[in-house]
C-alpha cells in the first residue's frame, strides 16, 4: 500500500480501527456491535477503494453492494465475498433500531460473531491488496 494518498490512508486507518473494535466487542460479548463494526469496517475499506479509483469523496451510503458497485470493485468480488456482503448488510441499519435489536441479538451467537470477524479480516486484507 505504499504511496497511498492521505484520503485513502484516512479510510484505511479508521477501517482498521473499526476491525479492532469488532474484536474488542467479541471479547466482551457485545455481539450486536460485533456485526455493526464488521459492517463499518468493510464500508470504510470500500470508501478507501472508492477514493483510490474514482478520486472523489465517497457517496453517503451504508449499502455495501451499492458502494462496491459505484467504486468498481463489486465486479472483482468472488461469489463468497458477495454473499458475505449480503450477510453484513442488515447488521448496520437494523442494529441501530430498538425494534430490530432483539431479533438481531438472538441471531448473533459467539460462533457466528467469530465467523463474522474472521470473514471481515479476510475481505479487508483482500480489499487492501487491491489498493
Amino acid at each position: 500500500m505504499g504511496g497511498l494518498d492521505a484520503s485513502v490512508s484516512y479510510w484505511v486507518d479508521i477501517a482498521e480501527y473499526d476491525l479492532k473494535t469488532a474484536e474488542a466487542m467479541l471479547a466482551t460479548e457485545r455481539y450486536l456491535y460485533v456485526g455493526f463494526m464488521c459492517h463499518q469496517t468493510i464500508e470504510k475499506f470500500f470508501n478507501a477503494y472508492y477514493v483510490r479509483t474514482i478520486r472523489d469523496t465517497p457517496p453517503y451510503t451504508h449499502n455495501l453492494s451499492r458502494l462496491a458497485g459505484l467504486s468498481g470493485i463489486y465486479e472483482r468480488l468472488n461469489e463468497t465475498q458477495r454473499e458475505f456482503l449480503d450477510i453484513l448488510e442488515p447488521l448496520n441499519i437494523e442494529a441501530r433500531y430498538p425494534t430490530h435489536k432483539d431479533a438481531i441479538l438472538k441471531s448473533l451467537t459467539r460462533e457466528k460473531c467469530e465467523l463474522l470477524v474472521g470473514e471481515t479480516k479476510e475481505l479487508s486484507e483482500w480489499i487492501k491488496s487491491q489498493l
